[in-house]
Order: structure tokens, then C-alpha cells, then sequence
């Protein structure tokens, strides 16, 4: 038996301990918002905290998260309140495909957690283990500055802009 403490709840599973812990937060809790990517702790899209550090998912042996916190996507913030990073990442259109966005905003919330103010390097080098296909790496680093910059002014679609025809 396996015990972890997922988003703030204890789960106790009969699982084999060298399942990656990827398939059990997919297949056995049924939080479906952590990807999976390569299988090889390249992309980054599998990544969730354990103990408050990013880890990819992938390759983790669920044996070696018994008795950990685990936090995934799920974890970060609700429907009536996103996690800032979340909401930062509305805020500058970030996602395009999205598959890797929770991986992405994992780290980002780690790297925030450990550097309330990034420098460019300290982001580039936090986020450097994930990779997204449709390039939006510098919206991602917009996001996370908006983030240590203060509180995030929420994009809203509905606005209109006035439109200036020469």
C-alpha cells in the first residue's frame, strides 16, 4: 500500500511501486489535467510538485512519493479562484494548444515559490525542462513577470477597442 497526500487529500492505494506516478495520478485518482508527454522527463508536460519541487511525473516510481505531498494542476486554484499564475496566464493569451500548459505552470508556481522576483536567467533555467511546441515561451515569460509584478489585470475578451481606420 501506498499513501500520498494529493491536493490536500490522503489517498491510500494498492498500486505496484514501480508504477510512474503519472499513471497513478491519471489512471487511479483520475486527475486527468497532468499530460503525458515523452515518458522520458524531456518535455516537461508530466510535471506536478512533490513536497513543494517540480518532479516530473513520468519517471517518478509512486514508491518514492509514499508518505509525500503531491500537488498537481488540480491543486493550484478553483473555478472561482485561479491560482495567480493561472490567471496570469490568461492574462498574456499563453496557452495556444495548451497540452503543455500545466507542466509549464507547475514550474512557473515553483520558480515562483522559490523567487518571487525571477531575473530573465532564473526563468529561462527554471523553465528550460519545458517544452512547448507552439513556441509561446516568450508569452510564458510575460506571464511570469506579470505575476512578480504584481497583481494580474485579467484579459477580457469582451472589451472593445476602437479601431482607428487611415
Amino acid at each position: 500500500m501506498i499513501t500520498l497526500k494529493v491536493n490536500g487529500k490522503e489517498q491510500t492505494l494498492d498500486v505496484a511501486p514501480d508504477t510512474p506516478l503519472l499513471w497513478v495520478i491519471r489512471e487511479t485518482l483520475a486527475l486527468t489535467g497532468t499530460k503525458f508527454g515523452c515518458g522520458i522527463a524531456q518535455c516537461g508536460a508530466c510535471t506536478v510538485h512533490l513536497n513543494g519541487h517540480p518532479i516530473r511525473s513520468c519517471v517518478t516510481p509512486v514508491a518514492t512519493a509514499d508518505g509525500a505531498d503531491i500537488t498537481t494542476i488540480e491543486g493550484l486554484g478553483s473555478e472561482d479562484a485561479l491560482h495567480p499564475v493561472q490567471e496570469a496566464w490568461i492574462a498574456e493569451q499563453v496557452p495556444q494548444c495548451g497540452y503543455c500548459q500545466s507542466g509549464q505552470i507547475m514550474s512557473a508556481v515553483a520558480l515562483l515559490n522559490n523567487s518571487p522576483n525571477p531575473t530573465d536567467g532564473e526563468i529561462d533555467a527554471a523553465m528550460s525542462g519545458n517544452v512547448c511546441r507552439c513556441g509561446m515561451y516568450g508569452r510564458i515569460k510575460s506571464a511570469i513577470k506579470t505575476v512578480a509584478n504584481g497583481p494580474v489585470q485579467m484579459f477580457d475578451p469582451t472589451a472593445t477597442q476602437e479601431v482607428q481606420h487611415g
